[in-house]
């Protein structure tokens, strides 16, 4: 049962076939993924890199939780994977509300340059290649400024009340 045979000396899985050797592969390449992800998480300053290095390692936690589901023929694989989704889009959207408001506030995505955010009993980071602080790109009144663009083209006519026009 499961083999196809093509000949009397040669048989090979067939496709629906989910074997130990094809649970190994997808285990692999989702351990590569996470320790990808960990290591560019651990070793990069950059926000914008550490967050997509915690993306990776989501991406990787994921493959491997579809691999046992497919192998063991149960949907909770696929269930948590939607769930590990989630959480991902939602630290997505965390993050970019993070990114800019702190780039606004520094100018800069480097971690080191923000130890006023720390906890009060926390250790500072020892900062010994990095500027202290790094200077804005231009100077804005206020506490925050954002960019405005110039407006471009004509703006349209608009009629007085379109709900009231009917079209034939």
């Amino acid at each position: 049962m499961g083999f196809i045979e093509l000949s009397e000396e040669t048989a090979m899985p067939s496709p629906d076939v989910f074997t130990m050797d094809v649970l190994r592969d997808y285990l692999l390449v989702g351990a590569a993924l996470f320790v990808l992800g960990m290591l560019g998480f651990l070793s990069r300053r950059n926000v914008i890199v550490m967050f997509l290095s915690a993306e990776m390692m989501l991406q990787g936690t994921a493959l491997s939780l579809v691999a046992f589901g497919r192998y063991h023929g149960t949907w909770t694989g696929q269930v948590f994977t939607i769930v590990i989704l989630t959480v991902a889009a939602c630290e997505a959207s965390i993050a970019l509300a993070l990114i800019v408001i702190l780039y606004n506030r520094r100018s800069s995505l480097d971690v080191t340059l923000w130890q006023d955010i720390r906890e009060a009993d926390a250790p500072e980071t020892p900062t010994t290649d990095v500027v202290e602080e790094a200077e804005p790109i231009e100077v804005a009144p206020g506490p925050e400024s954002y960019p405005h663009l110039t407006p471009a083209g004509v703006e349209p006519a608009h009629p007085g009340q379109p709900w009231i026009e009917r079209r034939s």
